[in-house]
Formats: structure tokens, sequence, C-alpha cells
């Protein structure tokens, strides 16, 4: 997949729509919604993107601030939505 967008010439862009945490439980659940952009030298692809994953708490550091450690990632969704020239 690398190899192929390296050579491609092809740049990626995510945009975040929105992100919801349930802090209520533990793990928490956690839910991405986001816009995904391939351009390539022709067009731009524009996709849905749905990720999910449960949070841990872990320790903060320099290379942690957060304190989270993320499991269980999932890609729910990843669709075109739109394919348009550049």
């Amino acid at each position: 997949y690398y190899n192929r967008a390296i050579s491609g010439n092809v740049n990626q862009r995510i945009e975040v729509d929105s992100i919801h945490c349930n802090f209520n439980t533990y793990p928490y659940a956690v839910t991405t919604y986001a816009r995904e952009y391939i351009v390539r030298q022709s067009n731009v692809t524009e996709r849905s993107l749905v990720t999910t994953c449960t949070l841990q708490n872990s320790v903060r550091s320099d290379n942690n601030p957060q304190g989270f450690l993320m499991e269980n990632f999932l890609v729910k969704e990843n669709r075109d939505i739109q394919t348009y020239k550049r």
C-alpha cells in the first residue's frame, strides 16, 4: 500500500468531523467521524471514514501527554463519496 502511494505521488489528508467518547464506562469507547481526501495528480477522491477504538488509562509522559493507550482500533467505514478532477 505505502509503496504504491509513494510511487504514485499520492497525498492523503484527514479532516476530523467529530469524536464521540463515552467516559461513563471503562475502558472508554471512542468513535471518530472524518473525511479522507486522497489527492492524485489527476483527481481527488473524498471518502467517509468512521473508526472506533477503546482508550485505557496510562501513565502521562512527554511522549504521551494525554495519558491514554488506544486499543482495539477498527475502521468501520471507508467508502467513496465523490471523485472530482483537479
